[in-house]
C-alpha cells in the first residue's frame, strides 16, 4: 500500500518536473518541430504511439486556424497526437488537448516588453498533456487516453496573419482575426474539432495559457475552469482539490457569445468593444469547436509560473500534470462503473 503510493508519487513528481523542464526551455531551443520530437521521445520511452502531422497534412485536413497562426514564422507547425490504450477497445477515450505555442510574440499585435520574455512558456498546456500522458502510461491506468497538441510559433513577419484576416477552420467555421495575440484559441479551434470528430471522446479537456484576464480574475493560486456540464464542473473541481492543481469555475452562458460574433466571419477571436470578461470570451470561443463533446477548458495562465510562497524554483510550474493523472484515475473509475 504505502510503497505503491510512494512509487506513484515519484512518477507524478518526475513527470511534473519534466513538464517544467520542457516549458522552461528557451524559445530558440524549443520549436514546434522540437516539441514534436520530444513527444515522440516520450512516447517511445513509455510505449505510447505518437503521430505527427506536418504542414502538408494540416492543409489536407483544412486546419486553417493552426496554419494561419503559424504562417508568420520560419518554423513550420506540427500537430501532435499521442494515444495511450490501456483500456478496452470500445471505451470512449479521455481526450486531453494542450496549447503548444512554443514562442508567442503576439504576432503583429506585439506584446509589451514586460510580458514577452516569458513567452517560451506559452506551450505549458502542451507540456502538461505530453507528460500527463507519460504519467498515465507509467502508472498503467486502465484507460484509453489521447493527447493532442497543436504546436506553432507566433511571429511578426512579412508573412504573418493580420488583424482583419479571415481564417477557415477545419470545422468549416470562419474566424475573423481582430488581434493576432489571441492566437491560442485559434490553433485550439482545429485541435478541439479534430479531437471531437476523430475520437468521439467520453470527455475532452483542454489546458491552455490562454488569457491574462484569467490571471487578473483569480490571482496566483488556481486555474480558471469552464465546463459545459455542471457534473463535469463538479468532477473537475474535485480533481483540482485532490491533486493540488486547484481550479475554480466561471460561467459559460450564451449571453457572452454575442460579444464574439464576427462581422465578416462566424466568430471574432476577441470581443470587439470590451476589455471585460476576456477569460470567458476565450472559453466561449473554444466551445464553438467542441461539437457534441462533454468538454471543459482549463485556463492555466494564472499558474504558468511559480510564486515565492510555493518554495519552488523560478520558472514554469508544471501545472496540469497532477490534475491530468487524478482526472484519468477518476475517469477510469467512472468507466468501470460505466457511466460514460
Amino acid at each position: 500500500g504505502v510503497e505503491r503510493k510512494i512509487a506513484e508519487g515519484i512518477i507524478i513528481g518526475e513527470e511534473t518536473n519534466r513538464a517544467r523542464d520542457l516549458a522552461n526551455t528557451p524559445g530558440g531551443d524549443m520549436t514546434p518541430k522540437l516539441l514534436a520530437s520530444e513527444a515522440k521521445r516520450v512516447g517511445k520511452e513509455f510505449g505510447v504511439p505518437v503521430t505527427i502531422f506536418d504542414e502538408k497534412k494540416m492543409k489536407e485536413l483544412g486546419m486553417g486556424g493552426v496554419l494561419g497562426v503559424a504562417q508568420g514564422s520560419t518554423e513550420s507547425p506540427r500537430f501532435i497526437i499521442m494515444e495511450y490504450r490501456g483500456g478496452n477497445k470500445n471505451q470512449k477515450p479521455l481526450v486531453l488537448v494542450g496549447k503548444g505555442v512554443t514562442f508567442d510574440t503576439g504576432g503583429l499585435n506585439i506584446k509589451p516588453d514586460q510580458y514577452i520574455y516569458e513567452m517560451h512558456m506559452d506551450m505549458s498546456g502542451g507540456a502538461a498533456v505530453i507528460h500527463g500522458i507519460a504519467a498515465i502510461a507509467r502508472l498503467k491506468l486502465p484507460i484509453h487516453a489521447v493527447g493532442i497538441i497543436p504546436a506553432v510559433e507566433n511571429m511578426p513577419s512579412g508573412s504573418s496573419y493580420r488583424p482583419g484576416d479571415l481564417l477557415k477552420t477545419m470545422s468549416g467555421k470562419t474566424i475573423e482575426v481582430l488581434n493576432t495575440d489571441a492566437e491560442g484559441r485559434v490553433i485550439l479551434s482545429d485541435a478541439l474539432w479534430y479531437g471531437w470528430k476523430h475520437f468521439k471522446p467520453g470527455l475532452m479537456v483542454d489546458f491552455a495559457t490562454l488569457t491574462g484576464a484569467a490571471h487578473v480574475a483569480i490571482g496566483n493560486y488556481a486555474s480558471a475552469l469552464f465546463a459545459k456540464k455542471k457534473e463535469t464542473e463538479d468532477l473537475l473541481r474535485d480533481v483540482g482539490a485532490a491533486s493540488g492543481d486547484y481550479v475554480w469555475p466561471f460561467p459559460l452562458w450564451d449571453e457572452y457569445l454575442a460579444d464574439i460574433k464576427g462581422t465578416f466571419g462566424d466568430l471574432s477571436n476577441i470581443a470587439k468593444s470590451d476589455r471585460y470578461g476576456g477569460a470567458i470570451h476565450g472559453a466561449k470561443f473554444l466551445e464553438q469547436f467542441t461539437g457534441e463533446a462533454d468538454w471543459a477548458h482549463v485556463d492555466i495562465a494564472p499558474k504558468m509560473t511559480t510564486i515565492d510562497s510555493e518554495f519552488l524554483s523560478k520558472g514554469a510550474s508544471g501545472v496540469g500534470v497532477r490534475f491530468i493523472v487524478e482526472l484519468a484515475k477518476r475517469y477510469s473509475q467512472k468507466i468501470l462503473n460505466s457511466k460514460f
